[in-house]
């Protein structure tokens, strides 16, 4: 079952999924390719590629391993995996072995951003103010993960400074289709940050894990996942002038969390999707773990490709990911037949409306004719205030003192 073709227009091989993936969701597609890498290197078996084609039948095994292609870090959890490592290496050295051959098996990205502190602004060397003194402050730490950089093969490094792990991993490392070996295989990737998923809305499949789960990927075991759930939502239209992603972000999260995604996989369709940008998108994606699901997947579309191009990638990154996606079958057009999910939610975006919420329960979301009346039952309790409680709280008729607004 599991064969390698040569994918057209290029000189790489990749797993084909035509008679296996007919009508599943892309993220169901996605695992599948995985499956079908593992299942030939001997760590699955065929019966679970055979299984995981007929979703949402059971697995024979009920559970199915996941690979990623690489691992995201962030200084916070990165930093006790480089030292892991560096342990595992001196243990081989004094045993008279090779310590070389400690190495990451699948690639590693270490972001520093978390950690980074702002002791000078308003003056226009301060980013290198700040920089010489984070350097300065943690030179230990960067003296290792230097070290790191250069003693590791499969390990990169993005110094302090260059931005957050999750804007970093969009605009840059992210790459939709990798290529492993002369096999081109989809983008996919843990990461120990729960935001991780903010990536989704390139098309990227990946989700936060904790330290101990990433480093073992990064070992080269696989995480084990149960059959998948895939929630569907289908947008329709555009948003209304107006109305911003923040709007329907914060109206996706009332409406998922109100259904319930907890450890489900969500992904979006619908031709509504073309409306909207990448960076909106990501946004969505972003705000996974406020309702709960374990990705929320936007598939390759040509929005994905027109951000491709405006963010630096180069054309031949570029056409080979058209080229992959559309002959995968994971890519998305317009008028496309919406895969059979495990549950189909509908969101017209033309209803969306301004919006306010949070900041601690984002879900808890108000339109803006209605904040007043939310303020209210929140703190004065009393639905209809009086014209005076108005003119108090918003100034109006004079100043007022701390008694007046008592």
């Amino acid at each position: 079952m599991t064969q390698r073709a040569k994918l057209g227009g290029t000189d790489l091989e990749f797993y084909p999924l035509q008679g296996l993936g007919d009508g599943l969701p892309m993220t169901v597609k996605v695992l599948l390719e995985g499956l079908m890498r593992l299942a030939q290197a001997g760590t699955t078996a065929e019966d679970n590629v055979a299984a995981l084609a007929k979703w949402p039948a059971p697995s024979p095994d009920g559970e199915l391993p996941f690979l990623p292609a690489r691992v995201l870090m962030q200084d916070f959890t990165g930093v006790p995996a480089v030292v892991d490592l560096a342990a595992m290496r001196s243990a081989m050295q004094r045993a008279g072995k090779d310590a070389g051959k400690v190495d990451p098996l699948v690639p590693v990205d270490l972001i520093i951003d978390h950690s980074v502190q702002v002791d000078s602004f308003g003056f226009r060397d301060s980013y290198t103010r700040n920089i010489e003194k984070e350097i300065e402050r943690n030179r230990e730490r960067y003296s290792l993960l230097r070290w790191a950089q250069q003693a590791f093969h499969n390990f990169s490094l993005v110094p302090p400074g260059m931005g957050i792990c999750h804007q970093v991993n969009l605009e840059y490392i992210a790459r939709v289709v990798q290529v492993r070996d002369g096999v081109a295989i989809p983008d996919t990737l843990m990461g120990t940050d729960s935001h991780t998923t903010m990536v989704n809305g390139l098309g990227v499949l990946g989700w936060g894990v904790g330290g101990i789960e990433a480093e073992a990927a990064m070992l080269g075991q696989p995480a084990y996942l149960a059959p998948p759930i895939v929630v569907g939502v289908r947008f329709h239209g555009a948003l209304p002038a107006g109305s911003t992603a923040t709007d329907l972000v914060l109206t996706l999260t009332e409406m998922l969390r109100k259904h319930g995604v907890v450890e489900k996989f969500v992904e979006f369709c619908g031709d509504g999707l073309s409306s909207l940008s990448v960076p909106d998108r990501a946004t969505m994606s972003n705000m996974c773990p406020e309702y709960g699901a374990t990705s929320a997947l936007f598939p390759v579309d040509a929005q994905t490709l027109r951000y491709l191009e405006i963010t630096g990638r180069s054309l031949e990154q570029i056409d080979l990911v058209e080229r992959y996606t559309k002959e995968q079958g994971l890519f998305r057009g317009d008028g496309d037949p919406i895969p059979r999910f495990s549950e189909l939610l509908e969101l017209d975006l033309t209803k969306v409306e301004p919006s306010l919420a949070g900041p601690k329960r984002p879900q808890d979301r108000a339109p803006l004719p209605k904040v007043w009346e939310s303020f209210n039952s929140a703190f004065a309790h009393d639905p209809k205030p009086s014209p005076e409680a108005i003119s108090r709280l918003t100034g109006e008729g004079g100043p007022v003192d701390g008694r007046a607004a008592s």
